[in-house]
């Protein structure tokens, strides 16, 4: 493993950038074939040396972003030429290039600038994806990049309704992006959109394989933790318990207390697993005050 952590150009909510350090020292040192279920933005499997990466996640949309990204590493000029198309079209700022925002606005707005400059353009690009161009992975990039902590959000009608964000196409975005294409041009990478139980079912595993988990957590508040029960956690739980009878090395992220909740099915379930205590420091989106967290990985070796 390199000693300069990558990170997936998506930025995603729950990324694991600031925490790559401490979970690379806690897994495996040689790993066969790799497996991601909850693969989100995919800063893990950017770090990882294996043979073969077996990426998946639920969200169709996050996939096809993902495919479209691994595709473009074959050629990284024509997928930044059509990105910038995207972005003059909608005048959308790019400080990768060229600082476009006016000082005026600057000085108005000190702290929202981007937001403020780039609505118009961001809420025609998502009136666009939402009428005619609903599964263009590169506007949906596009949206994600520009968008409110940059996540990928659709309502119930299936629209995607994300604000636009303080943020902007710049050179770190360029940098993580770049550091994506020259992994991935080179591996042999497998990915899919399944339930994580249609993950597991149909693989076959042999000697320094490796499975890691980040599951929604099931007692934070993230808005891709909604979907997720009792019944799911339970679920997943039998089956890391079946990888292990098997012989499978894992490794689960997890929380067991958050903001005065505990996760008491996981509390229970680890006893029988290793239990690394992990350093996190999120921060609350709503009053900028760090959540009381405890993340921990459970392993199996």
């Amino acid at each position: 493993m390199s000693n300069k952590i990558k990170r997936s150009p998506l930025f995603y909510v729950g990324d694991k950038y600031k925490l790559m350090k401490q979970l690379e020292n806690l897994f495996p040192k040689e790993i066969n074939n790799f497996y991601e279920p909850f693969v989100g933005g995919g800063t893990v499997f950017l770090n990882i040396k294996a043979k073969k990466y077996f990426i998946n996640d639920i969200d169709k949309h996050l996939i096809n972003i993902q495919k479209l990204l691994i595709a473009s590493s074959k050629n990284p000029k024509k997928f930044f030429k059509d990105a910038e198309k995207i972005i003059h079209k909608y005048k959308l700022s790019h400080s990768y290039k060229k600082d476009i925002v006016p000082n005026a606005l600057k000085k108005e707005f000190k702290k929202t600038y981007y937001a403020r400059f780039n609505k118009v353009g961001y809420d025609k690009l998502r009136m666009c994806v939402n009428n005619f161009q609903k599964n263009d992975p590169l506007i949906l990039y596009i949206l994600l990049i520009y968008g409110f902590n940059r996540m990928l959000r659709f309502n119930g009608g299936g629209k995607f309704n994300l604000p636009v964000g303080n943020v902007d196409f710049n050179k770190n975005v360029v940098n993580a992006l770049n550091g994506y294409f020259d992994f991935v041009h080179d591996k042999k990478i497998y990915i899919t959109s399944k339930d994580f139980k249609k993950f597991f079912s149909d693989k076959k595993y042999f000697k320094n394989d490796f499975v890691y988990l980040d599951p929604p957590y099931l007692i934070s508040a993230s808005e891709y933790n909604k979907l997720w029960s009792k019944k799911s956690e339970s679920d997943l739980l039998k089956m890391i318990d079946d990888l292990n009878k098997k012989g499978v090395k894992f490794a689960l992220s997890n929380v067991t207390h958050y903001n005065g909740s505990k996760n008491d099915l996981l509390l229970a379930w680890m006893k029988k697993y290793k239990v690394h205590e992990i350093e996190s420091n999120y921060i609350n989106y709503h009053n900028n005050g760090k959540k009381i967290i405890k993340e921990v990985l459970i392993t199996n070796y």
